[in-house]
């Protein structure tokens, strides 16, 4: 395992190489590499470990009777998954992680950190901590997916995500971590629907776009 890049994530942020090393042989904690699109976790299946991605990317989304596919979020190297099913024994996943791309994953053992915390043996009770910083900025992550998909417009769904965006990344000139299916997806919005109120941003001089990079013109808080 690769400890340095380890004690970078925001689970053991806060820890040396060293100290990272130390804590993960006593939870006894995993490495398992996965190949594109197959499943992580599957939905209705309780989990007690949390996923941390070491490399490639895992995608969360959830599925409907009908097949079709609502993306929660997309998991990136150093970032952290399942920790609020993990915190439940026994709760059961409501949505798959899958992998993107051929994806390297971590596996840390949530009740194995409360257990090691509460017996006073090693440093443990740091990991606590980020665990629940790391709960809350998810919170207000599928939050904000609310708030972006709480037009009933597809214009509106857009413009409040590419706003986000813009100030996210201070620019006018902006790249999205979606490609048009993802994109369509995580607004909920149908792909050639999406595609079409594009072009029309596009017409109406609110936008320009090559593929993921976009430019948000200065007429575009016009467009609200």
């Amino acid at each position: 395992m690769d400890f340095s890049l380890i004690s970078q994530t925001s689970l053991f942020r806060g820890y040396t190489p060293s100290e990272t090393e130390e804590l993960l042989r006593g939870l006894r904690a995993s490495t398992r590499r996965f190949v594109r699109d197959s499943a992580v976790y599957t939905a209705g299946k309780p989990v007690s470990n949390i996923g941390i991605v070491l490399s490639g990317t895992a995608q969360i989304g959830n599925n409907d009777i009908w097949g079709n596919t609502s993306i929660l979020g997309l998991v990136k190297p150093g970032e952290v998954f399942a920790e609020a099913y993990a915190c439940v024994p026994g709760e059961p996943m409501m949505v798959d992680v899958i992998a993107t791309e051929d994806t390297e994953i971590l596996f840390v053992n949530v009740p194995e950190i409360f257990r090691l915390a509460s017996s006073g043996k090693g440093n443990y009770t740091r990991l606590i901590q980020n665990l629940v910083i790391i709960s809350a900025r998810k919170n207000l992550t599928l939050s904000r997916r609310i708030l972006h998909t709480s037009s009933k417009k597809i214009r509106g769904r857009l413009l409040s995500y590419l706003s986000y965006q813009a100030e996210l990344q201070g620019s006018n000139r902006i790249e999205i971590p979606l490609n048009r299916q993802q994109l369509a997806d995580y607004l909920s919005l149908d792909r050639s629907a999406l595609s079409k109120e594009l072009s029309r941003m596009k017409s109406d001089g609110l936008i320009d776009y090559h593929k993921n990079i976009f430019t948000l013109h200065h007429t575009f808080t016009k467009g609200f």
